[in-house]
């Protein structure tokens, strides 16, 4: 798997990896993850077989990309900022390429497809109508991220305990990810309304964004399929890989 660097449009860097040949599909991760998270358990490997060349950014406050402590480095939506500018690094026009993302990857899928990116098809995975166009900051996480940067005491073995252990043992930088969540922005319904790309919304059945029809419904030329599994067990789901195998591969 071949790694490269390659800049926001505000000049921060950030790391991606590729691996594979053939048509290219960028897959966006999840919050606290990284591209190499996809690879390694999750869909990316089946696309490789299937001969796509698979390319894997890391989110900025993620992975191998900088993490700056400036607020400033973390303006509205700057997630799309960043997957538009990785489009254009990688001169890819207009229907050249596809694009997906596994909950906030699929966040940040629809942010750019609202923003006018055009691959051939998407894929927004384990994400919700409620998670996408309502609120963007507060609960767990933001609560958790915060107690971290302020130096609060957790309550052992609590859930926010856990969680923070987690991040330890990942290396993940806190308030590097709370910057993250500060910025993200909504997709009105509105919006929605206006993506034309042909786009597959994937929910494991036991995942608590059930509402994620309600986001397929909205959407002009959307699929909608249920695979096996909660928010973290359905992101490793042979039958998720196999629906957006399936998918990308229609004429």
């Amino acid at each position: 798997m071949g790694a490269f660097q390659f800049t926001g449009r505000d000049g921060v860097r950030l790391a991606c990896s590729e691996t594979g040949s053939g048509r290219p599909l960028i897959l966006l991760h999840g919050f606290m993850g990284m591209g190499s998270h996809l690879l390694e358990s999750g869909p990316a490997a089946a696309f490789v077989e299937q001969g796509y060349r698979v390319i894997l950014p890391d989110f900025r406050g993620h992975g191998d990309s900088a993490k700056p402590h400036d607020p400033a480095a973390y303006p509205p939506d700057v997630l799309a900022d960043d997957g538009l500018a990785l489009v254009e690094h990688l001169g890819l026009g207009d229907g050249d390429y596809d694009l997906g993302g596994y909950s906030l990857g699929a966040r940040i899928v629809v942010r750019m497809l609202a923003r006018g990116a055009k691959p051939g098809r998407a894929i927004a995975a384990g994400q919700g109508l409620a998670k996408v166009s309502g609120p963007q900051g507060g609960g767990v996480n933001e609560r958790m991220l915060t107690a971290l940067v302020d130096g609060v005491a957790l309550e052992p073995d609590s859930p926010d305990a856990r969680m923070a252990s987690w991040i330890s043992e990942l290396g993940a930088d806190p308030r590097a990810l709370l910057y993250v969540l500060k910025s993200l922005v909504p997709t009105p319904e509105s919006a929605l309304r206006e993506i034309t790309v042909p786009t597959l919304v994937a929910i494991g059945d036991e995942d608590e964004r059930s509402d994620a029809d309600e986001l397929a419904a909205l959407l002009v030329d959307a699929e909608y399929v249920r695979v096996p599994g909660n928010h973290g067990s359905a992101f490793a789901a042979p039958e998720l890989a196999a629906a957006m195998v399936a998918f990308l591969g229609k004429p």
